[in-house]
């Protein structure tokens, strides 16, 4: 098949792919192919080698010691938090908290904005793509508060509905919580408008940056958002770090989210003042090396541009699209105007389990289930789908063999 967008000339693939360690493996004896980068992405070996350099060099606690391990520790850990605030557009460093990811981000702002801010009869407005993670804490917050959580449809095409959108929106919205990219369809929503008819009704915006924040040119400021939140893991960085982003005069009014060492500036039996942003909301040790790793993961992006990415991606996409719509019974789930680099589909008869296994054995990585998602599974009327989502290491050879493996899994199973 001839290929109508082609990589760009600029991005190296196969040099990009020799600073990934994993891919070099065997599964079930069979090169990997690891397709399941909306999961998590793998990890070059500068953010391996990192993480040991911390380890190995200055290992130490952050910001209360003196000795020149912790002064050295405290520094790479602020660098980070630099980075991410260049990163995401954020006006100041302290806007950036540090987080074990999305969903504690999430967590965080309903935990402490929302109890303080929800009432009864007060609405959250959510959509119907959201991760369980952007459902479970605000039906949480609404159980405790007496107030009501209303959901944006999805429409066939795994597009929001603004109609609804805009309909749904009143005085009594309070919070908006909403994908800017949906994990299990790839579709990207306009987030922007939506921040701005959010605000005219007095409401705050929360953006789940989980699954853009990798692929997306990220500006907080422009896009106007109240609060931000995204994993490390899923653009190059270790597992258990994340960052929230919120506008300072908000975080400041928050109430604290976890007591302990570092968030408080006075501690007595009878009372505690509590510490300046962002400290005020990182209590105990944090994860200070895959914090200090994360930075090394964001100059990894940076250094090849999400602009070369995306395009790598977008054609990595067009192209695994095309050659899945050729295969008998095989139906794509989520067909936006504008998706991120993953596609979701189910076959006629078969399990997407069954599949999965199937290709496992041919040493392919795809995803398979409802992707934490079951409101959206719910709403095409299916329980799960097989999704390939794409990273900028991944190949058009090995979508090739993707489609190869379905064609034998498909094979066996008849």
């Amino acid at each position: 098949m001839i290929l109508t967008s082609p990589t760009p000339i600029d991005l190296n693939i196969g040099a990009i792919r020799q600073q990934f360690p994993i891919l070099g493996r065997a599964v079930k004896d069979r090169p990997l192919v690891y397709f399941d980068n909306a999961a998590t992405t793998q990890k070059p070996q500068a953010v391996i080698d990192t993480i040991s350099q911390y380890y190995g060099n200055y290992n130490a606690n952050i910001h209360r010691g003196i000795h020149s391990l912790a002064e050295e520790a405290t520094a790479a850990y602020e660098a980070s938090r630099m980075a991410v605030k260049e990163f995401i557009g954020a006006a100041l460093s302290e806007e950036v908290i540090f987080t074990r990811g999305t969903t504690e981000g999430i967590n965080l702002v309903a935990c402490t904005w929302g109890r303080a801010n929800i009432a009864a009869g007060d609405e959250i407005l959510i959509s119907g793509m959201e991760h369980h993670s952007n459902i479970v804490p605000w039906q949480i917050l609404c159980h405790e508060k007496n107030a009501i959580l209303k959901v944006i449809p999805v429409l066939d095409n795994g597009e929001l509905s603004m109609t609804d959108y805009h309909n749904l929106l009143s005085p009594k919205t309070k919070l908006v919580a909403v994908a800017q990219a949906s994990n299990a369809l790839g579709t990207v929503n306009p987030v922007k408008p939506m921040i701005k008819a959010a605000h005219q009704v007095g409401a705050v915006v929360l953006i789940d940056g989980a699954q853009s924040a990798v692929h997306l040119d990220i500006d907080v400021q422009d896009m106007d958002c109240d609060f931000f939140a995204f994993s490390g893991h899923k653009l190059y960085g270790p597992t258990g770090i994340g960052v929230l982003f919120g506008k300072k005069d908000i975080l400041e009014s928050m109430p604290v989210f976890q007591g302990g060492g570092e968030m408080i500036k006075e501690v007595t039996f009878e009372r505690t003042t509590y510490n300046e942003l962002p400290y005020k909301f990182e209590a105990g040790t944090p994860n200070i090396a895959d914090a200090i790793a994360l930075k090394t993961a964001l100059e990894f992006l940076n250094d090849l541009g999400k602009d070369n990415i995306r395009k790598h991606e977008a054609a990595l996409l067009k192209y695994a699209t095309a050659r899945l719509e050729t295969i008998p019974g095989l139906t794509i789930v989520g067909k936006a105007r504008e998706k991120v680099g993953l596609v979701s589909f189910i076959i006629k008869g078969v399990h997407p389990q069954d599949i999965g296994v199937l290709l496992d054995n041919q040493g392919i990585a795809v995803r398979t289930g409802h992707h934490c998602t079951q409101p959206l599974m719910a709403r095409f009327g299916i329980a799960g789908t097989v999704r390939a989502s794409f990273a900028v290491y991944n190949t058009f050879e090995e979508v090739d063999a993707l489609i190869a493996g379905l064609w034998k899994a498909l094979k066996m199973l008849s």
